[in-house]
C-alpha cells in the first residue's frame, strides 16, 4: 500500500521531519540496506587484508594504488549524472500519475445527458460506464503487475463483472496484433449514438459533450500504454548504473586509511578504521540511484507504487453510483442557513482580520522639515476634482489652525473685492469676466504657493 505521511508534516515545526526518519515501510533503509551491508563487508575485508596479511612491500604497492584510485575517482561527475537522471524519472512518474484514467468527468456527463428513469435508460447509463471501466482494466492489466495477478485471463474479467460472455466473444473475434483496450470505448461511442436516435440524448450538443469526454478518457488510457512502451533510453540508465557502481568500487580501495605519503603528514593523519564520510557518501549516491529505480515504473509491487487494484474498485463503484443511484435523485429544496445571514458565523475567539491589501493600513507621515517643491506658475483649470497637496515648511510657533484662518479670511476678502469692481474701470464682457475670475477664485480656494507663504510670514 502507498505510504502516506502527509498528516505528519501538516505543520512546519522544530524537528518535524525527524519523526519520518524512523519509519521502515517505504523508507530508503528498506531499499538500500542490502547494498549498504555488502559495501561495508567488502571494505572491512580489504582493510583487514591490508593491515594483517600483506607484507611491507605489498602494503607500499597497495598504498600507491589507493592514492591513485582516490585521485581519479573524483573525476566521475556523480552529482550531474544522478541529478539529471532522477529529475527525468520523477517527471515521468508524475506524468504517469496524471494520466491515470478516472471516470469522474465522464460519469457526470452520462448522468446528466442520458435521460430515462425506466429500465432501458438505467441499462444504457450503466453499460456506458461499464465499457469505460472495462477499457481501463484492459490497459492496466497490460502494464501493472498487481492487476495482471488479479486478472490473469480474460475470463477472470468476465467473472469480476466488467465484461459479459457475449462481449468476450466479440473481443476475441476481432483479430489484431496490438492491444485491444480501445474496443470497449468504440462500443461506448456506438451505444451513445444509438441512445441519441432513441431520444435518450436530447440533442447533438449533448452527444458532442459525451464524445469529448470519451476522447479525453481514451487519451489517458493511450498515454499509459505509451509510457509503458517508451521508457527512458536504456543507454542512459546503463551510464548511471555503471557510474555509481564503478565509483564506489574505486572507493573500496581509494578510501582506505593507509599510511601518509610524507612523514610530515603524521601529525594530521587519523586512522579511524570506519570510513564515516565514505559511508554517508554511499548512502546518498546509492540511495539516489534507488529512488530513480523506484519511480521509473510505479506500476509494480513496491511500497510506494500505485494502488491500481484499489483504484479499479473505486472507479467502478463510484461510476455506477453516479449514473444509477444518483440519477435524478435530488434532495428537497429548502432555504439554506444563509438565506437571511449574508456570511458564515464564527466564534469571536477565532475571528481574524480580513486581508484587504498590503497597503490598506499604511499611514503616510509628512516631514516637517522638508522644503517645498518648486511648482511652475501655470494657469489651473476652473474645476479640479483632485487638488494638489503641497508640503510647506511651517514655523514651530504657528499652529495649523491659525494658518487656515488667515488663508480663509484673505480668500473671502479677495472674493468680495472681485464681486464689486471699481466704477472707474470699464467692465469687461461677461465671457472675459468668467475666464478671469474663475482661475483666480479657484487658486485662492486651493491655496496658491504665494498665498501660503504670506500666511506663514504674517505675524
Amino acid at each position: 500500500m502507498t505510504v502516506s505521511y502527509t498528516l505528519k508534516v501538516a505543520n512546519a515545526k522544530f524537528g518535524g521531519f525527524s519523526k519520518l526518519l524512523f519509519r521502515w515501510k517505504g523508507s530508503i533503509y528498506k531499499l538500500l540496506y542490502r547494498e549498504f551491508l555488502v559495501f561495508c563487508l567488502l571494505y572491512s575485508f580489504i582493510s583487514i587484508l591490508y593491515r594483517c596479511v600483506l607484507t611491507n612491500y605489498q602494503q607500499e604497492v597497495f598504498e600507491r594504488l589507493a592514492r591513485h584510485c582516490n585521485k581519479f575517482a573524483k573525476l566521475i561527475p556523480m552529482s550531474f549524472v544522478l541529478g539529471f537522471y532522477v529529475t527525468q524519472a520523477f517527471q515521468r512518474w508524475w506524468g504517469q500519475y496524471t494520466s491515470f484514467p478516472l471516470p469522474d468527468n465522464l460519469m457526470m456527463v452520462v448522468s446528466g445527458n442520458v435521460h430515462g428513469t425506466d429500465e432501458r435508460g438505467r441499462l444504457l447509463r450503466r453499460t456506458l460506464m461499464r465499457y469505460a471501466n472495462l477499457s481501463s482494466v484492459l490497459i492496466l492489466r497490460s502494464i501493472s503487475t498487481r492487476v495482471r495477478k488479479r486478472f490473469q485471463t480474460l475470463e477472470d474479467i468476465v467473472e469480476a463483472g466488467f465484461m459479459t460472455t457475449d462481449e468476450l466473444k466479440k473481443l476475441n473475434h476481432l483479430y489484431s496484433d496490438f492491444n485491444k483496450y480501445w474496443m470497449p470505448l468504440a462500443w461506448f461511442a456506438n451505444l451513445a449514438s444509438q441512445a441519441r436516435k432513441e431520444g435518450r440524448v436530447k440533442d447533438d450538443i449533448a452527444l458532442r459533450l459525451l464524445m469529448d469526454e470519451l476522447n479525453n478518457y481514451r487519451s489517458k488510457c493511450s498515454m499509459l500504454f505509451h509510457y509503458d512502451w517508451i521508457s527512458i533510453p536504456l543507454v542512459y540508465t546503463q551510464v548511471v548504473t555503471v557510474a555509481v557502481y564503478s565509483f564506489f568500487t574505486f572507493c573500496l580501495i581509494g578510501r582506505q586509511f593507509v599510511k601518509p605519503e610524507k612523514p610530515d603528514e603524521d601529525k594530521i593523519h587519523l586512522d579511524l578504521y570506519v570510513p564515516i564520510f565514505t559511508l554517508l557518501e554511499f548512502f546518498f549516491y546509492a540511495g539516489w540511484l534507488k529512488v530513480g529505480e523506484l519511480i521509473i515504473n510505479p506500476f509494480g509491487e513496491d511500497d510506494d507504487d500505485f494502488e491500481t487494484n484499489q483504484l479499479i474498485d473505486r472507479n467502478i463503484q463510484v461510476s455506477m453510483l453516479a449514473v444509477d443511484d444518483m440519477h435524478q435523485n435530488l434532495p428537497l429544496l429548502e432555504k439554506d442557513k444563509y438565506w437571511v445571514d449574508k456570511g458564515p458565523s464564527y466564534p469571536s475567539a477565532t475571528m481574524k482580520p480580513v486581508f484587504m491589501g498590503s497597503t490598506h493600513d499604511m499611514r503616510i507621515l509628512e516631514d516637517d522639515d522638508e522644503e517645498p517643491l518648486p511648482i511652475p506658475k501655470t494657469q489651473m483649470l476652473a474645476i479640479n476634482v483632485w487638488p494638489t497637496t503641497q508640503k510647506v515648511k511651517k514655523r514651530k510657533n504657528k499652529s495649523f489652525e491659525q494658518v487656515c484662518l488667515c488663508s480663509r479670511s484673505r480668500c473671502e476678502d479677495e472674493h468680495s473685492r472681485l464681486k464689486q469692481p471699481s466704477k472707474a474701470i470699464n467692465p469687461l464682457p461677461p465671457q472675459q469676466q468668467n475666464m478671469t475670475i474663475q482661475p483666480v477664485f479657484h487658486e485662492k480656494l486651493l491655496g496658491s504657493p504665494e498665498t501660503t507663504e504670506q500666511a506663514n510670514q504674517e505675524p
